[in-house]
C-alpha cells in the first residue's frame, strides 16, 4: 500500500472520529508539515473550519470557543515553534479547565534531532499543562492502524472532558509527501462509529459523610456561602436553594452565574468592597465557609480566611487543592449540585441576625458604589455598561484593573448576561481572541480591557478582516498597568515607577482601530460614553470605545469609596452589636 493512501486512509479515519465523538470547531494556523491534517479537516466538510495565522491567537480563539459552547476545540498547526505559541493558552485552559484538542504536526524520527529545519522537540512539550499526552505513530492504513487512529481521537474528545475538562496534546509525526488523496475509497472508514460512552460520578454522599459534616459544622453559627468561578450555569440554583436553607448569605464571584438573579435576597455581591477593611473582617467574625467553585476574584476574601481559623468546607468535581489560603480546610468532591441540594438537608442553625447583617451592609454599600455613577470612571465604565448591554448577551472581562471593576460594580439583574474571563492563570494575553471566541454561536460579546492588554493581544483582531462577528470593546486607557498604581511598587519615592510598571505606550488607539477597519469611538463624559455603546449595539458588527483615564485620579476615587464603606460597614455593625445586647 503506497504512502499516500495510508497516510490519506489513516488521518481520514481520525478526522471522522473526532466528529462522530462530538468535535464541531477546528481552529487552524496554516503551516506545511500539518498539511494532512489541514486539508483532510477542510475537505471533511462538517466541521466550522477558524484559520488564525498566529498560533498565540489561535490558542486562545479556540479556547473562548470551547468556553461559550462547552465543547471540546481542535487546535491545529505545523511544527517548530508554531506549537510553543500555543502554551499560554494550554496553560490557561489547565487552570480553567477547557476542553482543547491540540493536534501538532511533527518532523519524522529519521528528521529530529539532525538539524533538519523547524524541529524542535515536541515530545511532552506542555509538561504536566495537558491532562494526556500522545506521540501518535506514523500512518499506516491496516485495519489495526484504522482503528488505532480512531480510539485516539475518541480517546482526545473523552480526556478533554471528563472527569473534568482540560487539554489533551497528540503530536504527529508525517513523511513527505504531505497531500492526502481524496479519490481513495474508503477515506473516511467504511462506516462511521459513534462510540458510547457512559459517564457516571458518584453524586450522592453516603450516610456516614453527611453525619460526619453534620458533627464538623457543630455550633457554628456566622456562616458564608462562596461561590466563585466555575463553568455549570445550573448550580447556581442548587447553591440558591442551600442558602435558603440554611439562611445563610452568598458572595456571589462575578463568574459564579449567579449575579444574573435579579432581587434575590440571598446574594452578596459587594463583598469585596465590604471585607477591603480589616476592622471590618475581624468584627464579622465568620466561622465558616462554603466554597464552591475556585477561589474568587476578591483579595479581601483571600485576606478574611486567611487571618483566622475559619472552618472551611471545599467542593469540587474531584479531589483538589484550590486553596491558596494555605490554611486548613475539609474537602468535599463530586457533583457540586447534588452535594449542595444533600447538604440543604442538614440541619443548620445561623445566628438569627446573621443574613439582615450581610444585606443591610450589602444594601447601604451598593448605594455608595452607585453614587456619582454618571462621572466616567473606571469604575462607572462598568456601570455604563451594565445599564445599556443587550438582554442574553455576553461580557467578557480582561484582567488586572478590570475583572476587580466589575467585582466591585457590576449588581444583580434579570439581563441574564453570561460572564466570562481567563481566571485561570490570570494573564494579560490572549483576552481579545478568546473574548472573540466567545463571539462564535452569533451572541453580541462585550469585552472590557486595559491598555496593556490590549496592545498585548492585538494581533487577534486579524480574525476580524475574514470573519463577521458581533463584539464592543470598551478600551480603558489610563496609559499604562493601572493595577500597579493600588500596590506599593507606585510610592512616590519609586523612582523607577512608570519605567518599570507604569510602562506608557503611547499608542494613538484611533489608529489601531483603523488598521483593522474598527468602528472606533472616542468618549469624554457619560452621556457621550452611552451614546457609543448604544450606538456600537444597535450597528453590530465590531466597535472600539476608548475611554481615558488619569491613573492617579482614578487610585483616589476608588479609594474615597473604600473609604466610605469601611465607615459605614463599621456603623452597621455597631448598630447590630447594640441590638443583640438589647
Amino acid at each position: 500500500m503506497s504512502h499516500i493512501t495510508s497516510l490519506t486512509k489513516y488521518v481520514g479515519n481520525f478526522v471522522d472520529q473526532l466528529y462522530q465523538s462530538g468535535v464541531r470547531h477546528v481552529v487552524v494556523s496554516p503551516g506545511s508539515r500539518s498539511t494532512p491534517l489541514a486539508l483532510t479537516f477542510a475537505e471533511y466538510g462538517a466541521f466550522k473550519l477558524w484559520v488564525d495565522i498566529d498560533e498565540r491567537s489561535a490558542g486562545f480563539f479556540g479556547l473562548g470557543i470551547a468556553k461559550e459552547t462547552k465543547q471540546a476545540v481542535v487546535l491545529v498547526c505545523s511544527s517548530g515553534t508554531a506549537a510553543a505559541n500555543y502554551f499560554p493558552a494550554i496553560i490557561e485552559a489547565y487552570y480553567s479547565r477547557i476542553p482543547l484538542i491540540v493536534l501538532t504536526a511533527d518532523r519524522p524520527h529519521e528528521l529530529r534531532d539532525v538539524g533538519a529545519p523547524q524541529a524542535i522537540d515536541q515530545i511532552k512539550i506542555y509538561g504536566n499543562y495537558v491532562k494526556w499526552f500522545q506521540e501518535m505513530a506514523l500512518p499506516e492504513a491496516t485495519e489495526n492502524m484504522l482503528q488505532y487512529a480512531r480510539n485516539h481521537g475518541d480517546r482526545a474528545v473523552q480526556q478533554s472532558l471528563f472527569p473534568i475538562k482540560g487539554p489533551v496534546h497528540l503530536n504527529f509525526p508525517f513523511r513527505e509527501p504531505l497531500i492526502p488523496d481524496f479519490t481513495e475509497n474508503d477515506v473516511w472508514g467504511a462506516t462511521s462509529q459513534e462510540v458510547t460512552h457512559f459517564h457516571t460520578r458518584k453524586s450522592q454522599l453516603d450516610q456516614t459523610t453527611i453525619a460526619a459534616i453534620q458533627n464538623k459544622i457543630g455550633e457554628s453559627r456566622r456562616g458564608l456561602i462562596v461561590c466563585g468561578p466555575h463553568d455549570d450555569p445550573k448550580l447556581a440554583e442548587s447553591i440558591l436553594q442551600l442558602a435558603k436553607a440554611w439562611q445563610m448569605p452568598i458572595l456571589a464571584d462575578p463568574l459564579s452565574y449567579l449575579r444574573d438573579v435579579k432581587n434575590e435576597d440571598f446574594l452578596i455581591e459587594s463583598y469585596d468592597s465590604i471585607l477591603k477593611s480589616k476592622q471590618v473582617r475581624e468584627r464579622l467574625n465568620v466561622d465558616i465557609v462554603i466554597r464552591f467553585g475556585a477561589m474568587p476574584v476578591s483579595k479581601a476574601f483571600l485576606q478574611l480566611v486567611q487571618e483566622k481559623n475559619i472552618l472551611q468546607f471545599i467542593i469540587d468535581e474531584e479531589i483538589s487543592y484550590r486553596n491558596p489560603s494555605i490554611k486548613g480546610a475539609d474537602y468535599i468532591d463530586g457533583h457540586p449540585q447534588e452535594i449542595a441540594r444533600q447538604l440543604a438537608q442538614l440541619s443548620v442553625s445561623m445566628d438569627s441576625s446573621w443574613l439582615s447583617l450581610w444585606q443591610s451592609l450589602n444594601k447601604q454599600t451598593k448605594e455608595i458604589l452607585a453614587r456619582d455613577h454618571q462621572l466616567l470612571t473606571e469604575g462607572t465604565a462598568v456601570q455604563g455598561i451594565q445599564s445599556s448591554i443587550p438582554k442574553e448577551s455576553t461580557l467578557f472581562v480582561g484582567n488586572s484593573m478590570p475583572i476587580r471593576d466589575v467585582d466591585t460594580f457590576w449588581f444583580a439583574s434579570d439581563k441574564e448576561i453570561t460572564i466570562y474571563a481567563n481566571r485561570g492563570a490570570n494573564g494579560i494575553d490572549g483576552i481579545l481572541s478568546t473574548a472573540i471566541g466567545t463571539a462564535v454561536t452569533g451572541k453580541h460579546v462585550t469585552l472590557l480591557v486595559g491598555d496593556i492588554s490590549f496592545l498585548h493581544s492585538m494581533n487577534g483582531l486579524l480574525l476580524t478582516k475574514n470573519y463577521s462577528f458581533n463584539l464592543t470593546i470598551v478600551l480603558i486607557n489610563n496609559q499604562g498597568g493601572g493595577i500597579f498604581s493600588f500596590l506599593p511598587q507606585a510610592q512616590a519615592e519609586n523612582v523607577h515607577y512608570e519605567m518599570l510598571f507604569g510602562t506608557p505606550q503611547h499608542i494613538s488607539m484611533e489608529k489601531a482601530a483603523a488598521l483593522y477597519d474598527i468602528d472606533y469611538h472616542a468618549v469624554e463624559d457619560w452621556q457621550q460614553y452611552l451614546s457609543a455603546l448604544n450606538i456600537s449595539y444597535m450597528k453590530g458588527g465590531v466597535s472600539l470605545i476608548e475611554v481615558q483615564t488619569i491613573r492617579d485620579e482614578n487610585v483616589n476615587w476608588h479609594r474615597t469609596k473604600w473609604q466610605e464603606i469601611e465607615k459605614n460597614s463599621l456603623s452597621v455593625l455597631e448598630e447590630n452589636s447594640d441590638a443583640r445586647q438589647d
